[in-house]
Order: structure tokens, then sequence, then C-alpha cells
């Protein structure tokens, strides 16, 4: 069990990206449902209240609440990712996060879905 959750971890640092689901990450902390969008083109460019410059590459949410460098797994559908809090928007109403657009194209989300998420410890 060891040999196997040392090769997940080793896969998950090489590519941030894992397909077991959330509840199964060891570091995960709670389990939590809600809706998310991307922030969309109009963000490149823009610097986040957490003080990061959004490019074509930055991966991050925002989120009205929890503090800039919180990290976090973003589960939807079978792909889970480890994404950090780098904005506190403005998000659009019934929202939890927004995406980049780099991090909605990693973690497959188009449009406005709901997705699991929960804290990584």
């Amino acid at each position: 069990m060891a040999t196997a959750l040392l090769a997940g971890a080793a896969a998950f640092a090489a590519t941030g990206r894992t397909r077991t689901p959330t509840h199964a990450n060891p570091g995960a902390v709670g389990s939590y449902v809600g809706l998310a969008g991307t922030m969309g083109p109009a963000a490149l460019g823009r610097r986040t209240a957490c003080g990061a410059l959004i490019n074509s590459d930055t991966e991050g949410v925002a989120h009205p609440t929890l503090p800039c460098g919180a990290q976090i797994y973003l589960t939807l559908g079978t792909t889970t990712v480890l994404a950090q809090v780098i904005d506190h928007g403005p998000i659009p109403p019934g929202r939890v996060f927004d995406l980049t657009p780099a991090l909605a194209f990693q973690l497959g989300l188009e449009g406005v879905r709901r997705l699991h998420w929960s804290y990584a410890s």
C-alpha cells in the first residue's frame, strides 16, 4: 500500500493532475460541492487581489473568503487538480469559484459546472 501511495504522489507531483476522486487524496480535508466557472480571457493581464498577474499559463482560483495561497483540490468528473487561491473576485452570483483560463482547461471545465472540492492539508 505504501508503494502505491508513493507512486500516486510522484505521479501527481510530476503532472499536477490525478485521476482519483477527491476523497481518495490523502491530504484532502472535507468534501464540498459548488458551482465554478472561468474568469475568461478578459482576466488576462490583470493583477489579482493576491498580487498575482494572470497570464495565459497562470493556474489558480478566485474565492471570496479563502485566504490567498490556500490550497484546494478541485474535482470535475474523474479529473482532480491541486489549485491555489490567487484572487478574491468579483465572482458572479451563485458561483463558489472562478478559475483562471489555464486551470479551467486543465480541469476540463467549460461554462459553469458543479465540482467537488476539499481543502489540501
